[in-house]
């Protein structure tokens, strides 16, 4: 039979009291003792002292929250989700931003059913890089509660989107369920009723696509006009290899857009082209394609651009081609035109900078595809030169052919940046094919 031991204090020596009992109440150890438990010991019933264990684990995807943890989330390659756990008052969880990158791939933390973080029943979005968060459960009314000194204010926020009309059409067309997009063709105006905020959209993706350059007679190609893409809040699709990982923020206001036209034909004879027009939206200036050089000219003048025109024909020297992504910017928004060459019985021109590629001898850089109105298509290729010899059809893929010994070189293709066709160098200096015109894409999510 089980016996039970009973007593008022247990002492170790010299005499310091470990356990003691003064009605129903029970102490452990005296002021200045550490109680320590016994390694594969738990406690239950002694609350929290506002810290958590953090989990050293990285987390990498969706978390499930245990109160008492805390969580380093690492949104390297994309955003993440943490949910809380159904709370009890006391309940702590604190979150950090592993690799600082939570400002282009946010932590979205929420709440477990109806509960709320700071009074509001919806996520909270943690947007700022590096950013750490201890929240703990507070009470019904105001539910989780960010504590511990930090700077932000977390509350849960009800996801609002970008509004806007403008372009063609002009209240947008809606792509991949969840994006509008804006396709200015012409000069209008972006005009936007709501900024949006960091739980739904609040920065657009952009495609901003200048005017490219006129083929020069008898020589080279045309260079693309200047490719500039961005990536807004919380969109995603298949963008181009020059696409930069930031969007545009849009405050309400009305946003005035330029869309470049192509450069113009030269004139028969040895001539230059004439260079693409700029492209513009908010912040993004995206430069004209350099003009194709005639046969036989060494000015610069209007060769370099967003990319550059390709090389005038030679009768004994090589003239080399336009200057690309001029004035610089990163990522780059063009490449160089290719070099002219001389050769018997006729010389033939460098092919125009393509956004994808430089110019070379002929031929014109290549394109380069984006999916930002919801299905992939190829712009900014750079223009072919007027060929060596009897005429032929090099160019860059998206660009133009350069011309036979007859008749103008055909022109890019209306707004898509792809630079005009060059000259033959033949007999009579055919002229060159006028650029295409650029076109701006403003896309964001909308619900």
């Amino acid at each position: 039979m089980a016996s039970t031991i009973k007593v008022d204090n247990v002492q170790n020596q010299p005499g310091t009291n470990i356990v003691s009992k003064c009605g129903t109440d029970v102490t452990l150890g005296a002021s200045g003792d550490t109680v320590a438990l016994a390694s594969g010991a738990s406690q239950t019933g002694f609350g929290r002292t506002g810290t958590v264990d953090w989990d050293t684990s990285i987390k990498t995807s969706t978390v499930t929250a245990v109160s008492g943890n805390g969580y380093f989330v690492n949104t390297t390659s994309g955003g993440i989700t943490v949910n809380l756990p159904a709370a009890s008052v006391g309940d702590i969880v604190a979150i950090s931003d592993y690799a600082s990158t939570s400002a282009s791939n946010n932590i979205t933390v929420t709440p477990n059913g109806s509960e709320k973080i700071n009074g509001v029943n919806d996520d909270y979005v943690i947007s700022t890089a590096g950013l750490a968060v201890t929240l703990v459960y507070a009470d019904a009314a105001r539910g989780w509660k960010s504590v511990t000194g930090s700077d932000a204010d977390a509350t849960g926020e009800v996801p609002a989107f970008i509004v806007a009309t403008g372009g063609t059409p002009c209240s947008g067309a809606i792509v991949c369920t969840n994006y509008k997009v804006h396709t200015f063709t012409g000069p209008g105006t972006l005009c936007v009723s709501c900024a949006g905020n960091a739980a739904g959209s609040n920065t657009v993706s952009y495609l901003v696509l200048a005017g490219s350059g006129g083929g020069g007679s008898a020589g080279g190609g045309g260079g693309a006009g200047g490719y500039r893409e961005g990536l807004g809040l919380n969109d995603s699709y298949t963008g181009s290899p020059l696409r930069s990982a930031t969007g545009v923020s849009v405050p309400v206001a009305g946003y005035p857009i330029t869309v470049g036209g192509g450069g113009t034909t030269s004139s028969p004879g040895n001539v230059t082209g004439n260079k693409g027009n700029t492209s513009t939206f908010s912040t993004i200036t995206s430069t004209g394609g350099g003009a194709g050089r005639g046969h036989n000219v060494a000015c610069l003048t209007n060769v370099p651009g967003g990319s550059g025109g390709g090389g005038g024909s030679s009768s004994t020297p090589t003239y080399p081609g336009g200057v690309g992504n001029d004035p610089p910017v990163s990522p780059p928004q063009g490449n160089d035109g290719g070099v002219g060459f001389p050769s018997s019985p006729h010389p033939g021109g460098g092919g125009g900078g393509g956004a994808g590629a430089a110019g070379c001898q002929q031929n014109g850089g290549t394109s380069i595809a984006s999916s930002i109105t919801g299905s992939p298509v190829s712009r900014a290729g750079g223009g072919g030169a007027g060929p060596n010899g009897t005429g032929g059809t090099d160019a860059g893929d998206g660009g133009t052919p350069g011309g036979g010994p007859t008749g103008t070189a055909p022109a890019g293709v209306a707004n898509s940046g792809s630079g005009g066709g060059g000259g033959w160098p033949g007999a009579g200096s055919t002229r060159g094919g006028a650029g295409g015109s650029g076109v701006v894409i403003i896309r964001y999510k909308f619900q």
